[in-house]
């Protein structure tokens, strides 16, 4: 009986051992995919030039992933993202590769204008750049894994010169009775002087004091003539400067310090205030001038509108700037002078879903956000969440973008 449990518990060890080793020999056996996709970079270290912004400054290239049989179609994706944003859909920028293209350039103006549009990075500000090609196929009746290369680019950005003032003035023969006015800085940029003034025919100055000195602000190219409604490079200079104003009128001079830039609109290019039109109680047409905006929502339980604190800006009639804390679920909506209307008014919230539904956001401070409006009951059942220690609110409605921050 002994010897019968012996050979038993030795043939069940032998048949283990066996699968054990057949079981090994399966997985080796296993073929191993040998990946053939490479990726290159002109340079992994570059600096945005400022001279040439529309030349390549970066190119990624890469080799053909591993072949496959004539069932299977290879496609090529690359992105291109700020390290540590894991190529988020909000914020990669991707490209699907057209057959036989095998490299990706990008130009200093993209870098420079995706950085401080997109990424959000602060002004002369270096970052790191990860770029990503994924090689994957289609068709076959086997699946195939796709091929990933990823590699990195230190940027360095355009230098942006950012000018110091106490205070900016607005001089010369062609402001009238005055000798100067201060510009006051704007509230939606506290790098940005603007101001709406009369002018008369005769030369514009643009005074700036600054430790107790005093110097002018002149076009980069020392031209003296205005060009209207364009934003121009500017310097400082201790001898005066002077833009030829022509036409008699009310002219609005910006000058943004942190872009070295200045514009000067005349009468004739002014900028004028966002119009809204919107039907009412029975269908009667409403048209509204945007001067004010109402906040409606969980903010303040649904009840009555509150009428926000906004400012309009001095550099942009369609730039409204709140100061305020409050926060929470809301919508911004226009009366239009008629309480009766206001379930009806124009609304200024997020976007519709892609089917044109309504939907809820929440805004991230210190982010640009889209910003959509009308009438329609799904633009009005939209709504934005202003996140906690929100205390200005800039409404850009002529690029219709919004911004929280916390100040």
């Amino acid at each position: 009986m002994k010897k019968n449990k012996y050979l038993y518990k030795s043939w069940l060890l032998l048949f283990f051992l066996i699968g054990f080793a057949a079981c090994k020999k399966g997985i080796n056996d296993i073929e191993k995919v040998e990946e053939k996709l490479t990726l290159q970079i002109s340079s992994a270290n570059i600096a945005l030039d400022e001279n040439n912004l529309g030349k390549d400054i970066v190119t990624f290239s890469w080799n053909p992933a591993r072949p496959q049989s004539d069932d299977h179609l290879v496609s090529y994706i690359t992105k291109l993202d700020l390290v540590g944003n894991n190529f988020g859909s909000a914020t990669a920028i991707m490209n699907y590769e057209d057959d036989g293209t095998f490299s990706r350039s990008f130009t200093s103006e993209q870098l420079q204008n995706w950085a401080n549009q997109k990424w959000g990075i602060p002004i002369n500000k270096s970052f790191t750049l990860e770029f990503r090609v994924v090689a994957q196929w289609e068709g076959g009746a086997t699946f195939e894994s796709p091929e990933v290369r990823t590699v990195q680019v230190n940027v360095t950005p355009i230098r942006t010169v950012v000018f110091d003032a106490d205070k900016i003035f607005l001089g010369g023969s062609a402001v009238p009775g005055l000798s100067k006015v201060e510009m006051p800085k704007t509230l939606e940029n506290l790098n940005q002087y603007a101001y709406l003034i009369d002018l008369q025919p005769g030369e514009l100055q643009i005074p700036v004091e600054y430790n107790g000195a005093t110097n002018y602000i002149a076009s980069a190219d020392a031209a003296t003539t205005v060009k209207d409604g364009t934003a121009i490079g500017i310097k400082m200079r201790e001898n005066a400067f002077s833009w030829k104003i022509e036409t008699a009128g009310k002219y609005r001079v910006i000058v943004n310090m942190q872009k070295a830039t200045a514009t000067i609109y005349s009468p004739s290019q002014a900028l004028t205030p966002k119009v809204v039109t919107w039907n009412g109680d029975g269908g009667i047409a409403q048209t509204t001038t945007i001067a004010e905006l109402w906040m409606h929502g969980a903010v303040n339980s649904f009840g009555t509108p509150v009428k926000m604190d906004c400012k309009v800006s001095l550099a942009d009639p369609q730039i409204l700037v709140y100061t305020g804390g409050k926060v929470g679920k809301t919508k911004f909506i226009v009366y239009g002078g008629n309480d009766n209307n206001k379930n009806l008014a124009y609304a200024f919230s997020c976007p519709l879903t892609a089917t044109g539904t309504a939907q809820e956001l929440t805004l991230v401070q210190g982010t640009v956000a889209p910003l959509s409006g009308g009438s329609t009951s799904a633009q009005r059942n939209s709504y934005y969440t202003i996140p906690s220690g929100t205390n200005v609110i800039v409404f850009d409605l002529r690029n219709m973008t919004i911004l929280a921050e916390k100040r």
